[in-house]
Parts: structure tokens; C-alpha cells; sequence
């Protein structure tokens, strides 16, 4: 087992230049220090009837709370909430979580609010997230949104790898700023990475996300067309054709009055959908919608209601 507390673990490999040119000392707690490293790994195999939280390792700002089944339509489906026990990221933060969920195993993590993302005036922050999904498994990634508040730095990059069998459902919302305060577009660098590859190492897609207001390009047709608030969901999955699917993720945008597209992922590898609007409660009323027809589609039963 690595060293979960060393460096070379929640440190990545690569930063994209938007946000690493803001690199360099704190005059606070430095990187590294107690507090300014979370880890999470948690290893889910299926236990009989169910799937189970079998591994467990946690350290502050980064827990959990204890594993929920309470969705009467998946009994056997532990639901898991994300936490932090600081109020938002601050510079010079490295987190890492990884996540395995063990062959016909399934599981829904959430987070237990918005992810606040500080302002910072030295170095940056940064999320590494790796879900690793074995053959017939079933998980689902949806946190709530991220805030980028002026002045932040952030690189988040979500690494997932499927096996031949399983699904992976993987949202991820992000607003501009404090939009009821009028802050828009302030941070000074957002940037995200999706990468899904096979359990060899194969690419099946990759999905990068430069947000930078200074470069002028964050409201063009490009990046935020104008609006405060985008959300996206990945669905991994061969148990349904993609265009299918696709179908299915268009047809549930097709009311929500937003600007919002759905497509099939490379390689026919499943689909993803894309909103963009100017209020939260819109978009991640859609949101749900979607998954909700992703949930009836893939699994015949309905998504719970928001908590």
C-alpha cells in the first residue's frame, strides 16, 4: 500500500499553466501542513444482498458519513456523503480522494454542500479524484456545486477507470461566483479535467475545462456563453445503446426552458449531457431530471428527490 500521506500522492503530476503560473510560498500554513492535506480512499464491495464500505481511510479536512441505505427502490444502494470539515478550500489546499467500487458492487457519493472556493491571493488549490469502477459495478459521482468566489485558483482533475461491464454516472456543476451578491466571473483561474480510461490504461475520452476571465473567452460561445451557471453529467455505461440513451438525456432537457444539449460519447461509450443557465435552482432542477431519466433507463427505478 503507497504512502497515502506522501507528496508524490496528492500532489499532481501536472497543473495546468492557468493556474500553476500562481504557484509559489505562503506566508500561512505551507503546503503540506496539518489541515491543508485532505484524504479520502474507500474501497465498496458487494456483501451478500448489498455493497458495504470494506476499506476506510480518512484524513481531515476530508471524512465521511457512515454509509445510508435509504432508498427504498435500491435497498442494497449505500449512499455515502462526502464531507469537509473546513468551510471551503483555501491556497495551498491538496486533497485527494479515491474511490473503488468492487466488481457487481454499487454506490451513490454526494457531498454534503456546496464546495466553496476561497479567495487566494498566493499559490493554489487543488482536488485529485480517482474512481476505479470493477466489472458490473454501478457508481454514481454527484457533488454539489462548486462555487468559484473572486480571486480563486483551482485545478480539479477526476480520473475514473471503467472495466468492460460497469457504469459510471459522473456530474459536476460549477457557478461563476456568488451570483446573488453579483459576483460573476472574478476567479482567476478554473480549470478541471475528466479522463476515463480502461482498466488497461486505455483512453476512451478525455474532457478539459480552461476557465480564465482575464484571458476574455470565459461568456464566448466556448465557455459560459453568458450565463452564471453550468452543469454536466457523464454517463459510462454499455448496458444501453448510446444514441439510446442520448435520446433519452435530450428528451428530458427538452423542457427545462435552458440552453442544454446531450450527445454520445466517444466511442459510443455511453452520453453526456451539458447545461448552461443564469440561477442554480433552474440548472440543478434539470440536473435532476436528467439523472432521473439516466436512473429509469439504466436501473427501472426513479432518482430520490433532492435532500
Amino acid at each position: 500500500m503507497p504512502d497515502r500521506l506522501a507528496p508524490a500522492r496528492y500532489e499532481p503530476e501536472w497543473v495546468p499553466r492557468e493556474v500553476r503560473r500562481h504557484s509559489g510560498p505562503l506566508d500561512t500554513l505551507p503546503v503540506g501542513s496539518p489541515g491543508k492535506v485532505g484524504v479520502l480512499d474507500l474501497e465498496f464491495q458487494r456483501v451478500g444482498g448489498r455493497t458495504e464500505l470494506t476499506g476506510h481511510f480518512q484524513k481531515a479536512p476530508l471524512h465521511i458519513t457512515r454509509p445510508h441505505y435509504h432508498d427504498p427502490a435500491m435497498p442494497g444502494l449505500p449512499y455515502v456523503m462526502l464531507m469537509m470539515s473546513g468551510g471551503g478550500v483555501l491556497q495551498g489546499d491538496r486533497y485527494r480522494t479515491d474511490v473503488s467500487c468492487g466488481a457487481g458492487a454499487s454506490v451513490h457519493l454526494t457531498t454534503q454542500g456546496a464546495t466553496r472556493l476561497y479567495r487566494m491571493e498566493q499559490d493554489y488549490a487543488t482536488h485529485l479524484v480517482e474512481l476505479d469502477v470493477g466489472p458490473g459495478g454501478y457508481l454514481e459521482y454527484l457533488p454539489d456545486p462548486t462555487i468559484a468566489f473572486a480571486g480563486s485558483r483551482y485545478y480539479q482533475r477526476v480520473g475514473v477507470t471503467a472495466a468492460p461491464g460497469a457504469t459510471v454516472v459522473l456530474g459536476e456543476t460549477m457557478l461563476a461566483g456568488r451570483l446573488a451578491r453579483g459576483e460573476r466571473h472574478e476567479y482567476a483561474a478554473y480549470c478541471t479535467d475528466v479522463e476515463v480510461r480502461e482498466p488497461g490504461g486505455g483512453l476512451l475520452f478525455a474532457d478539459p475545462l480552461r476557465l480564465v476571465p482575464a484571458d476574455g473567452l470565459v461568456d464566448g460561445p466556448a465557455g459560459m456563453a453568458g450565463f452564471g451557471v453550468m452543469s454536466t453529467l457523464y454517463v459510462v455505461t454499455g448496458e444501453r445503446p448510446a444514441r439510446e440513451l442520448a435520446d433519452t438525456m435530450h428528451e428530458a432537457l427538452a423542457g427545462s426552458g435552458l440552453r442544454a444539449g446531450a450527445g454520445v460519447l466517444p466511442g459510443d461509450r455511453g452520453a453526456w449531457a451539458r447545461l448552461l443557465g443564469a440561477r442554480s435552482p433552474e440548472v440543478l432542477s434539470a440536473f435532476h431530471e436528467v439523472w432521473d431519466a439516466v436512473r429509469r433507463e439504466l436501473l427501472g427505478v426513479p432518482a430520490p428527490r433532492p435532500r
